[in-house]
């Protein structure tokens, strides 16, 4: 085979001689063979094709022609082509072999592209050799300028930065092929920003150009970098760039106060701690390197007031360090010194980094409260103080200069029992109630002191009074005012330790001594043993307790402190005698208690439970029967009501009820009996009342008289006469008497409806003679008999 090759004049066709020396040895392979194979001859032989980028033409970009010797020109060969762009980008003909670009070719797009072709037979429609691929390369031309990707730029140097400083590198980049051709050779030049910066050609680095460039005087550049390729030479395509190069400071001014003399004012009454005012060194640095520091170097107020820097390390704040007081000093003068706090060594010649002003405070006069000779006072005062003791003084005066006169007065809350007063005018603090330690040992008052011309001038001082404690409070029994002793108790055995309790709060601590009142000494029952400890023993004399012989004891003990005056008392302690067990536990001390036989069981006590709740449950159900047990019907009509009397104890008689008395008989009593009809269920009631009536006056002053006169007035009153001379007619009228409590009883009436009556003493010996059952009121408030045992 042999390929004809047509190209236009921009187009080359190479053969390699790697791909012929591939052919030859794969021919010299197959004649060693022995005949065995058959060589198949190539029926076309190429490489690669190259083509321009950037083809304007009206027409197809013609790419070259594919002709094999297999093809005798009679339309039986046909030419196939696939790969990259095939059909798309590059087209050819089936029958004549021509290659065309339909496309618009971009070298920055794709470089090259790899295509496959292959001649087929018509009529059999088979492929006549393998695929064979070719390589079809665009040729660059320049036709992309240098672009900085990155662009716009910032940078940052430092102001006064030296010549030569780098400032940023800049790269620009050409899409073009840098292998062929000076198309992708870029220089670099500055359009913008001399004689500050220059830029290196073939680097692109930016430098400063000018030494001492300052950041007070100009903060920003802004600069204009150009590449361009071709070597920078006339025709070369050229890209811009803007580069903003920011002056970063550095501490190369000092701090200047704006005047040499402040004036400040501050009120005497300010506390400590406030603000006076605030002064400023101002620099002309930004950031760390215009924070300062002050500090107070000289000056009459140093002790006085304090500076110190805000939060912003900008501002110096001047503080009170002490209170203040008009009339002691009225100004201060400050010498205030300002200090940069971070110093660069480079710029220390511009120096110095401080400076130093004058301020003037002027302390203003306010009309202040009076003011106590002491913060508080602490006073002692004895319980026993008599009423009107003075006891202290307070003194108070007007720290202005005009002095005025004080009065004195206790704040009310302070005092609500109002014990103590003060004299307006001198500040003696005196009593004006007796004081007790033991019900308040501490009173806090508070004494005002107010001006006279400004009454709204208060001052104020806390008066701490503690009452000094008297022995003026006996000792008592703490508890345990009720012992027991068993039956079984023997002679010498401890029934009870008594203790005291004193009010009084002696500064030695409390020491009781206990004995046995005088009329109990010698008693033969209990003795007492005083155990120097404050507390004391009870103990029996004698064995042999009985509670049928005597089941209560009354055992005085005289109880008195160490202290002067000294103080005694008598407290009771009441001693019952109690049924015990072996082991001394108490079970009873009724002498008529009734005990449980042991052998009952718990069966047998269930069943008595269940008796008593059966019971309960009946009583409440009779209860409740009774009290829904039918009323008598009212009729509500007006006429009924005034013209019936109704019986209360009766059901009624249903529509005979309205029938039953006639009003008539009210107005003639003795005729009753024949007047209205008769009821079929019982006897008309008022004629059996009517009997038992005199016709007599009432006996009652001023009444008027029941007779021929008859009147419902009349009759009334003589019904009410008749049932109070009758104690044992029924309460027909509503009307009982409560004062009769019966007869029969040997304690006869234990009524106090008469007492008020008498003035004399009550006696009650009488309640000796009524028994065992009467024993225990006897005891309480009658006279023992002389034959009876002793109390103790």
């Amino acid at each position: 085979f042999s390929t004809t090759l047509s190209l236009t004049s921009l187009a080359l066709l190479t053969l390699l001689s790697e791909a012929q020396g591939r052919m030859d040895k794969a021919r010299s392979e197959e004649e060693s063979g022995a005949g065995l194979l058959i060589r198949v001859k190539r029926g076309w032989v190429w490489n690669q094709f190259f083509v321009l980028e950037e083809y304007t033409g009206l027409e197809p970009l013609y790419i070259g022609k594919l002709h094999s010797d297999m093809d005798l020109g009679d339309g039986s060969i046909k030419y196939i082509l696939s790969g990259d762009g095939a059909g798309t980008t590059f087209t050819i003909d089936d029958s004549t072999g021509d290659i065309h670009a339909i496309k618009r070719l971009d070298r920055e797009v794709k470089a090259q592209y790899l295509l496959q072709a292959q001649a087929w037979n018509r009529q059999t429609d088979r492929p006549l050799e393998p695929k064979s691929e070719f390589i079809v390369k665009i040729q660059d031309i320049n036709d992309n300028e240098p672009k900085f990707l990155d662009g716009p730029y910032q940078a940052c140097i430092p102001e006064m930065s030296t010549i030569g400083t780098e400032v940023i590198r800049l790269t620009a980049t050409d899409a073009d092929d840098p292998t062929y051709g000076n198309s992708a050779r870029v220089v670099y030049s500055i359009l913008q920003g001399q004689p500050y910066f220059s830029v290196e050609p073939k680097t692109g680095v930016v430098r400063v150009s000018l030494a001492g460039m300052d950041r007070e005087v100009r903060e920003i550049y802004s600069i204009i970098i150009q590449a361009k390729d071709m070597g920078g030479q006339l025709g070369g395509l050229a890209g811009t760039t803007v580069v903003n190069i920011t002056l970063s400071d550095v501490n190369d001014n000092p701090p200047v106060f704006d005047q040499k003399l402040y004036q400040m004012s501050v009120l005497e009454s300010a506390p400590v701690g406030s603000v006076v005012g605030r002064i400023r060194a101002k620099d002309r640095d930004i950031g760390i390197n215009a924070e300062m520091r002050y500090s107070i170097i000289d000056g009459d107020g140093r002790d006085t007031f304090d500076i110190s820097t805000d939060p912003t390390n900008l501002f110096g704040i001047i503080t009170i360090k002490k209170p203040l007081n008009f009339e002691s000093k009225a100004s201060y003068t400050l010498k205030i010194e300002g200090a940069n706090t971070h110093l660069d060594h480079r710029f220390l010649d511009k120096g110095p980094f401080s400076h130093v002003t004058i301020v003037h405070v002027s302390v203003e006069d306010i009309d202040e409260p009076p003011e106590f000779s002491s913060a508080a006072y602490y006073i002692e005062v004895s319980e026993e103080a008599e009423i009107g003791t003075v006891f202290k003084t307070v003194s108070a005066r007007d720290p202005d200069s005009s002095n005025n006169s004080i009065r004195y007065s206790i704040e009310m809350t302070t005092d609500l029992g109002k014990y103590f007063y003060i004299d307006i005018t001198s500040g003696a603090l005196m009593t004006v109630l007796a004081l007790d330690r033991e019900e308040l040992s501490w009173h806090n008052i508070t004494v005002l002191a107010m001006e006279m011309s400004n009454p709204s001038m208060i001052g104020s001082v806390s008066v701490a009074v503690k009452i000094l404690d008297v022995n003026d409070n006996p000792p008592s029994l703490t508890q345990y005012f009720e012992a027991f002793v068993c039956e079984s108790a023997k002679a010498g055995q401890l029934i009870q330790t008594v203790t005291a309790i004193d009010p009084d709060d002696p500064l030695g601590g409390q020491h009781f001594y206990y004995s046995l009142a005088p009329e109990a000494a010698n008693n033969p029952n209990f003795t007492l043993r005083d155990n120097q400890d404050n507390t004391a023993w009870i103990l029996t004399r004698r064995g042999g307790w009985s509670q049928q012989d005597q089941s209560v004891y009354y055992l005085p003990i005289l109880i008195s402190d160490r202290e002067l005056p000294v103080q005694t008392s008598t407290s009771t302690l009441t001693i019952r005698v109690c049924s015990c067990d072996v082991e001394g536990n108490i079970m009873s001390c009724n002498a008529e208690a009734y005990h449980l036989p042991a052998s009952l069981s718990r069966g047998a006590l269930i069943a008595i439970l269940a008796c008593i709740f059966v019971m309960l449950v009946m009583i409440l159900l009779m209860l409740s029967l009774r009290s829904h047990r039918k009323k008598p019907y009212l009729h509500d009509e007006e006429d009924n009501v005034h013209e019936n009397i109704v019986r209360y104890d009766d059901e009624g008689g249903g529509e005979e009820d309205t029938e039953a008395f006639d009003i008539a008989a009210m107005w003639n009593p003795h005729e009753a009996h024949l007047v209205g009809k008769q009821r079929q269920d019982m006897l008309p009631e008022i004629e059996s009342l009517s009997r038992y009536v005199p016709l007599a006056c009432v006996g009652w002053p001023g009444s008027v008289c029941v007779g021929g006169d008859s009147n419902v007035q009349g009759y009334v009153l003589s019904k009410l006469l008749e049932a109070d001379l009758d104690p044992c007619a029924p309460p027909y009228d509503s009307l009982q008497t409560y004062a009769y409590e019966g007869e029969g009883s040997v304690a006869e009436s234990l009524s106090s409806l008469q007492s008020g009556c008498s003035n004399t003493d009550h006696e009650y010996d009488y309640l000796n003679d009524w028994g065992p059952r009467f024993k225990k009121l006897a005891e309480m408030y009658g006279v023992l008999e002389t034959n009876n045992p002793p109390m103790w």
